[in-house]
């Protein structure tokens, strides 16, 4: 059947919308649309030999560094100072003296007065020693006397006292008595044998009550050797017993009697050049086994960001503590020597290296798949990937040693990715071909007149 439409008699748009009208229902009626097809790209890599370092992270502070700061208990005014700061000076050189008030004689003559104690005390056991030696030798002779009674007793001898044979309480008698000489000796060895350790002890004391007779005496003395650093003495300055910490002056045999609680004022430091500081981080009980001393750290401190240190791991705290239920272990960690001027209690970021293998072959743990039968990695060759079964060892958080199943050189696929591509052809209801295109990852296509 034939349409017949007068065109001349149409107006103007409607002479140019009726064909156009007719074009799109054609395209529209006429159009097929074929099936996606899917190109997969892998994202590979080379199994190498190489390094696997292992490591765990823990948190803490500085607990120590290369400054030692310059306190005294005295009261009164500075009168010299011989020292300023940037000087370098040894330990117990004098740094300035002070014109003590009432208090701070008061508490110098007992801080003296205890000193001397001490070093009789230390006279003491140095003549006890002596005394406990002497006691050993007459121990052992009296063993020895106890000994061959008692041989003499068993043999048949007869009683030097009754001029009889032994009687059978005279034998146990004997025997008691031996018991009591080999008791003597032993008794008197030990006491000998601490004798040492009593001297030490005392000797120990009278430098602590040393100390403590400096801290409160006239003179201000250098506490170690090194470099002044922030003193704040000047003359006329008064120093007065206003600070927080305290010092107590005693010779340590009464806490109650020939003692005094004055407090300490800090005027200064000195730094040590060839100090190092001293870290002390927080472990887990995960973590803590597997922490030894002489392990390398690296660390971060918030308050130098653009700043890296190294260390060691002196020594690891294996009795731990409990807080909240929570068991916390202490390791400390000694810095390499550094320049930059570091604090006590600055935060630290410490990285403990549990770990080191050479010469193993390595991949990305994320190329590592698993299924019920093992681990497995997929190698590519030729365009086409193949499931190798593997045997892994140590690993980090991005690396893994791998024991079999690859060898140096093969490449696995890490990670693959998937693009979706649509083919589409558009004819019209007489067959021409009016539109081919493709669309990716399942996109429409346009066309003329859709």
């Amino acid at each position: 059947m034939k349409i017949k439409i007068k065109i001349a008699k149409l107006p103007f748009m409607v002479k140019i919308a009726v064909p156009s009208l007719l074009l799109g229902f054609g395209i529209f009626f006429g159009t097929k649309y074929y099936g996606n097809t899917s190109k997969v790209s892998y994202i590979t890599e080379t199994v190498t030999i190489g390094t696997l370092m292992t490591s765990i992270s823990a948190s803490g502070t500085i607990t120590s560094g290369d400054t030692t700061y310059i306190t005294t208990g005295s009261t009164g005014t500075v009168s010299k100072v011989f020292v300023k700061n940037g000087d370098v000076v040894t330990k117990n050189q004098k740094l300035a003296e002070i014109n003590l008030d009432d208090l701070g004689q008061e508490t110098k003559t007992t801080a003296w007065n205890n000193y001397q104690k001490a070093l009789v005390n230390v006279k003491t056991v140095e003549t006890q020693k002596e005394i406990d030696a002497i006691n050993v030798l007459q121990k052992k002779d009296a063993l020895k006397k106890a000994e061959n009674a008692k041989r003499d007793a068993h043999s048949g001898g007869w009683n030097p006292t009754t001029r009889n044979p032994y009687t059978d309480t005279e034998l146990m008698i004997v025997d008691k008595q031996y018991e009591e000489a080999i008791a003597g000796y032993d008794a008197a060895v030990s006491n000998s044998s601490i004798s040492n350790a009593n001297i030490s002890l005392a000797q120990a004391k009278a430098s602590a009550a040393y100390r403590s007779y400096q801290q409160v005496s006239s003179t201000v003395y250098a506490p170690a050797s090194g470099i002044i650093d922030n003193l704040a003495l000047a003359v006329g300055v008064s120093i007065g017993n206003t600070q927080t910490s305290s010092i107590t002056v005693s010779s340590g045999t009464d806490s109650t009697s020939n003692s005094v609680s004055v407090n300490s004022q800090k005027i200064g430091a000195i730094k040590n050049p060839e100090g190092q500081y001293q870290a002390t981080v927080s472990l887990t009980e995960v973590d803590v086994t597997t922490v030894k001393s002489g392990q390398k750290v690296t660390l971060t401190l918030d308050a130098f960001p653009e700043s890296s240190f190294t260390g060691t791991v002196l020594a690891v705290n294996t009795s731990g503590s409990v807080s909240s239920g929570v068991t916390a272990y202490s390791a400390t960690i000694l810095l390499d020597k550094t320049s930059i001027d570091i604090y006590t209690n600055m935060a630290v970021n410490a990285t403990i290296i549990t770990s080191t293998k050479t010469d193993v072959l390595l991949v990305s743990s994320s190329a590592i798949q698993t299924s019920t039968t093992g681990s497995y990695i997929q190698v590519l060759k030729d365009d086409k990937t193949t499931d190798v079964a593997i045997e892994t060892g140590s690993s980090n958080d991005f690396q893994t040693e791998i024991i079999s199943g690859l060898s140096e050189g093969d490449v696995i696929v890490t990670a693959t990715s998937s693009t979706q591509t649509s083919s589409t052809t558009s004819k019209n209801s007489s067959g021409n071909t009016l539109f081919t295109g493709n669309s990716r990852n399942g996109g429409m296509p346009g066309g003329p007149g859709f």
